[in-house]
């Protein structure tokens, strides 16, 4: 696992964002771990937060040849992110991909006044990074990609936290494949998450801490009874 990796997953550990014990999903399931964007909700969190972002943006623009122009954010944990990331990307040296770039987001009901419309910062144009939180049933980013190509953009990437890897549906019926392959098959688009459920997993096997080991064996019956093949 690289060290990126294990250190944003050290830092949403201490920082409760991930959280391990016993909680019920949105689709109904038993989840051995949880994880809650909500609470990057101070200046410091924040700012690491996005500097995580910002640094696996860079690392696919050079391992991918990812190219964009503008980040944008969908309401309401997107708004955050983007604008975090677009802050830490700024204060990146050039010879590490820093650089200053516009980002924008959208309103849940178009604005009738003042400038009107429903984006809110730079105008959608070229080549656009969806940045947001986790993707569940991938309805943000469905209605992300609309606004974009409704606006002549394109949209190149999504740039998320984790990546549950785990199959769509609920606890009986599920899908073949996680919403994060769902939004690669339908746009054509990579999903990058700075870690997934492997990446925990590997790293709650390499603890040396007890309290966090024995979280384990919850959360590898978890993957193996819902998560999926990846390709």
């Amino acid at each position: 696992m690289g060290s990126l990796r294990e250190q944003f997953i050290d830092f949403v550990v201490e920082a409760g964002v991930l959280l391990f014990g016993e909680f019920t999903t949105k689709a109904g399931r038993k989840s051995p771990y949880f994880f809650n964007a909500g609470l990057f909700n101070g200046g410091r969190t924040l700012g690491q937060v996005g500097r995580f972002y910002a640094k696996t943006l860079v690392a696919a623009e050079r391992e991918r040849s990812l190219r964009y122009d503008l980040l944008f954010g969908p309401a309401y944990k997107g708004i955050t992110l983007a604008s975090a990331t677009a802050v830490a990307l700024s204060q990146l040296d050039a010879a590490d991909g820093g650089r200053d770039l516009p980002f924008s987001f959208n309103r849940k009901e178009a604005k009738d006044h003042g400038e009107g419309g429903n984006i809110v910062g730079a105008k959608l144009a070229g080549d656009i990074v969806i940045v947001d939180d986790v993707i569940s049933a991938g309805t943000s980013v469905r209605e992300s990609v609309d606004l974009i190509r409704a606006a002549g953009a394109n949209p190149v990437a999504v740039l998320i936290a984790l990546d549950r890897q785990e199959r769509g549906g609920d606890a009986v019926h599920m899908t073949e494949r996680s919403a994060a392959q769902e939004v690669q098959a339908s746009y054509g688009i990579p999903v990058l998450s700075i870690v997934n459920l492997d990446d925990i997993m590997r790293y709650l096997e390499g603890k040396r801490s007890p309290a966090l080991s024995a979280h384990a064996p919850a959360v590898a019956a978890y993957r193996e009874r819902y998560g999926v093949v990846q390709r």
